[in-house]
């Protein structure tokens, strides 16, 4: 009985928590570093990218981006100088006109202002 109500009460306050909310930041193209920029432009332009994983399903777990179907969202690498790796910024791209920036791998998002 005692796990049945605990069950019960999570599930509850589950349905009562609100949804993460679609970015409350916005950003203008011209306000994105140089690097930011460029990808931008290579995604308009549809490549080539320079990483194989520029392109793939963004699954939007964090929840922070507008809930769409599954495949809406794709990411897209920035390149940081000075970093060997992918680095923590990104691209996403929602179809071909929704687009969102973060600089801290997927912790916050910006809208991108064209």
């Amino acid at each position: 009985m005692y796990r049945l109500a605990s069950f019960l009460a999570v599930l509850a306050l589950a349905f009562l928590l609100p949804l993460p909310q679609a970015p409350a930041a916005e950003i203008g193209v011209a306000e994105l570093p140089l690097e930011a920029r460029e990808t931008l432009a290579l995604i308009r332009r549809g490549g080539p990218f320079p990483y194989r994983q520029d392109g793939t399903e963004f699954g939007n777990r964090e929840r922070m981006l507008p809930p769409k179907e599954r495949g809406y969202y794709r990411e897209y690498t920035v390149k940081t100088p000075g970093v060997k790796d992918r680095g923590a910024r990104r691209i996403i791209a929602g179809g071909a006109r929704e687009f969102y920036y973060t600089d801290d791998h997927y912790r916050s998002f910006s809208g991108i202002r064209e």
